[in-house]
């Protein structure tokens, strides 16, 4: 019986066709000998690696970087823009909230500082305030994935590891990402550091804060190194023979490079970590020995150890910034924990000739309101979330200090130079020479970018 022309081009297309081009894809996904060799950029870098500080919760802008006295005639009235809610909370009686904090003007660009801020103003001549970002989500879960990865939802990769696929590392003896959280994790979860689609090498590795770094980063009591190498070389060749009769499978590479990595990780990282050589007056700069500022020194610290040692992105968390009561204590606590750190962070960075090739940049997943409901009271009020309006600081890493953008009268909405936060993200991959359109990975059959959509450089930012 023939074969009908029309099925035999159809399963010639199905066969040499479809193969050829999964061969091409395949090879596109497999993993180098190298998957973390340093790459060329796109184009000219201002950065050569980033330091993402985190504060989870939505620091309030209103109350730290972004001064409103109109709210302070207002503080106490009814809430009369129920039209422009920008709150998650239910809908209700509603009141303004003046600041509880004073602000003054520092530095030679007159930057608006709350009182709260002691130490960052002597920095303040290195700092690019953003104030026209905005978000989409009034939820944290959701609004940390946005910020962190460029997706609500899960399953995309963190900002840190699109750069990792992009760059590679400065050392192969450490992971290209690395993240240091606090006490605990952000709403969302590890996803906000997570791999997503890409390779298994670019996830971001979190650092623990007490006992070791990374869980089962040592062999067992009694097993020596040379034992150990020996254990590896034996998988390496299981692995050989499992790709050359499965080389569509990429995880087991990634696995394997991983068990490589660590084994390295095992001189390294113990040196990187080890604070002890730093000399007092360092360690006195970062806050470390002396409460609030501890655990959140300890961590800036770390990562100006980590980006020396060529790591390419390192993210520090602080949480606890959901101020929705007592904004005064809430915000102060959180301000008076990070303060310091933050400013010997760039006053070190400076110092040791790294700030200009470094980009620092911190914010939170969100702002706040201008108002809160009224049940809560004026002596203890807080605010809301507020996805319109937010600020995010830059310093170093080629962008321009002084202020950016501004909201409305309250604090309510950004109104100029207004951007989503998909622009924030091509605008951090422009800074580390990325094109965001170039920077793509084929994945459920298309070719994905941070940006999700595409987005556009913030022109006003650089320097």
């Amino acid at each position: 019986m023939f074969t009908p022309r029309r099925d035999f081009l159809f399963g010639l297309g199905a066969t040499l066709g479809t193969g050829a081009l999964n061969a091409l894809l395949a090879a596109e996904r497999a993993p180098s000998s190298d998957p973390l060799a340093p790459r060329e950029p796109h184009l000219a870098p201002r950065a050569k690696r980033c330091i993402f500080l985190y504060f989870a919760g939505g620091p309030s802008h209103i109350d730290t970087f972004d001064p409103k006295p109109k709210l302070a005639e207002l503080n106490g009235e009814r809430f009369r823009n129920t039209d422009r809610l920008t709150s998650n909370m239910a809908r209700g009686e509603r009141r303004y909230v003046g600041s509880p904090f004073g602000f003054r003007q520092v530095g030679g660009n007159g930057l608006w500082m709350c009182d709260r801020w002691q130490h960052l103003p002597e920095v303040a001549d290195e700092l690019c305030i953003y104030r026209g970002c905005q978000g989409e989500s009034v939820n944290h879960p959701t609004a940390n994935l946005h910020m962190n990865t460029g997706g609500r939802f899960g399953g995309e990769p963190g900002v840190g590891s699109w750069v990792s696929y992009g760059l590679g590392t400065e050392n192969a003896n450490l992971p290209s990402f690395v993240v240091l959280p606090g006490a605990y994790y952000p709403q969302g979860g590890s996803a906000n550091w997570s791999n997503g689609y890409l390779p298994a090498h670019h996830q971001g590795t979190p650092l623990r804060g007490k006992g070791s770094p990374i869980l089962d980063l040592y062999p067992p009591a009694g097993v020596p190194r040379e034992v150990e190498r020996r254990n590896l070389d034996l998988l390496a060749e299981f692995e050989r023979d499992h790709a050359a009769a499965h080389p569509e499978h990429a995880a087991l590479a990634a696995r394997m490079h991983n068990y490589e990595l660590m084994f390295r990780m095992q001189t390294e990282v113990p040196g990187v970590l080890d604070i002890a050589g730093e000399d007092e007056r360092t360690k006195a700069m970062y806050g470390i020995d002396r409460a609030p500022t501890d655990s959140f020194g300890r961590r800036c610290l770390l990562a100006r150890r980590l980006v020396e040692k060529g790591v390419r992105f390192v993210q520090i968390y602080s949480v606890g910034w959901d101020s929705h009561d007592d904004l005064r204590t809430a915000h102060g606590n959180r301000i008076a924990s990070v303060d310091r750190p933050v400013a010997a962070l760039i006053k070190d960075l400076r110092r040791r000739d790294l700030l200009d090739d470094t980009l620092i940049v911190c914010c939170g997943e969100f702002g706040r309101s201008p108002d809160n409901a009224a049940k809560r009271g004026e002596a203890g009020a807080g605010r809301d979330h507020n996805p319109k309006g937010m600020s995010v600081l830059f310093a170093g890493g080629g962008t321009r200090p002084g202020y950016v953008g501004a909201t409305d009268e309250i604090g309510a909405e950004a109104v100029d130079v207004v951007h989503p936060i998909r622009d924030l993200h091509t605008t951090i991959l422009h800074l580390l020479g990325l094109d965001d359109h170039k920077l793509t990975y084929f994945h459920g059959g298309r070719y994905k970018q941070l940006s999700q959509t595409g987005g556009e450089v913030i022109g006003e930012i650089l320097a």
